[in-house]
């Protein structure tokens, strides 16, 4: 029988995560939103035949309910993922797992005791890029990365001003919790090895300003909270010797925006990347996925050849969910992992309120 999955979160998310839960046989059944209108609005754009006005109902009425997928701000993560798992669901959650690394941390004991499958839609994992990079680096041909340079870097990239985007008590933070897929992205390629010592610096300049606002997000909200970073640069190191350096911002005086992680290995190096001629708008990306050797003395760069995908993983990563479970591919990603994640996290934002080296426990 076909997996079923309820959507937890009427959010845009949905747009990707229902076809690619279909796309691996499963059965998209329920939508779930505590605006009940919105729930119902999205399960007739989607068509999915049930809408309820909270996960209890859904849960209480779809006894026979597999899995859900929680499309909600960051601050609802938690509990809704400890809820659906005592409910015996299998849970595919968006990013940030959650706030911060003692939450995720219960997130990934009670997905154990449970003895179900927890993932985060960390998607640029699955982008055909990532995917393609991955052979070379498991094949040996990259060996030991030795460092990493993680950014994603925007010029014009707020998301809104006084929503839940700029509210610390609801998102956690700004472009470092938001964009986090590219520190992610790297630590993936490095095997994801322990960090042990962060050092970081927050910057404020431009967060209340509205010329730096970006395409998408949420409307602004009068008199809402404004009380996140616009840009953040750090500095990772791990128990290995390995290295990771990072960018992250929604406004900063750069080019363009850049989505990227670039790596030195003791073999070869590569490069991931994405570039915006239009902050945001996806229509005008430059992919370049690339190799670099050295072979018969010489430098050698190769161009890694994929087919584009302008989802950036995101449709490809839920659809590797419903396929776990079924034990038909390997996850692409564990708890374990988005606790190492949200310790690196949460030792960037401590690093930068004490102007100190942090090391991580």
């Amino acid at each position: 029988m076909a997996l079923k999955i309820g959507i937890v979160g009427a959010g845009g998310m949905a747009f990707y995560h229902i076809p690619g839960f279909r796309s691996a046989g499963a059965e998209v059944v329920a939508i779930a939103d505590m605006n009940l209108d919105a729930a119902k609005r999205a399960a007739e754009k989607y068509g999915v035949e049930k809408s309820f006005g909270s996960v209890k109902e859904m849960y209480a009425s779809i006894k026979d309910l597999d899995a859900v997928s929680i499309i909600t701000p960051n601050a609802f993560h938690h509990p809704l993922v400890i809820e659906a798992l005592a409910a015996g669901k299998h849970v595919f959650c968006e990013k940030p797992p959650a706030l911060n690394a003692a939450d995720v941390t219960a997130m990934a004991k009670a997905a154990k005791d449970a003895g179900r499958t927890l993932m985060f839609n960390f998607n640029n994992r699955a982008r055909p890029e990532s995917y393609a990079m991955m052979e070379y680096i498991k094949g040996g041909s990259v060996g030991r990365i030795n460092s990493a340079q993680a950014a994603w870097i925007r010029r014009n990239g707020i998301p809104g001003f006084g929503g839940w985007f700029t509210n610390k008590k609801m998102s956690g933070g700004g472009p470092v919790i938001d964009l986090l897929h590219m520190i992610d992205l790297a630590l993936h390629f490095m095997q994801y090895p322990e960090p042990a010592f962060v050092l970081a610096q927050t910057f404020s300049d431009f967060i209340d300003n509205k010329e730096f606002k970006g395409p998408w997000g949420i409307p602004d909200v009068k008199d809402g909270v404004t009380d996140v970073e616009a840009a953040a640069h750090g500095f990772v190191t791990f128990k290995s010797g390995q290295v990771l350096s990072l960018r992250n911002s929604w406004a900063e005086m750069n080019k363009r925006e850049e989505v990227s992680v670039v790596f030195q290995g003791q073999k070869a190096g590569g490069m991931v990347r994405r570039l915006f001629a239009t902050d945001g708008l996806d229509s005008t990306s430059i992919d370049d996925c690339e190799l670099y050797t050295q072979e018969n003395g010489r430098p050698v760069n190769r161009s890694i050849i994929v087919m584009p995908d302008e989802a950036m993983g995101r449709t490809r990563a839920a659809k590797n969910f419903a396929l776990a479970i079924e034990g038909k591919e390997a996850p692409l990603n564990t708890p374990d992992e988005a606790v190492k994640l949200m310790k690196i996290i949460d030792g960037l934002y401590a690093s930068a309120k004490t102007g100190k080296p942090v090391e991580i426990a």
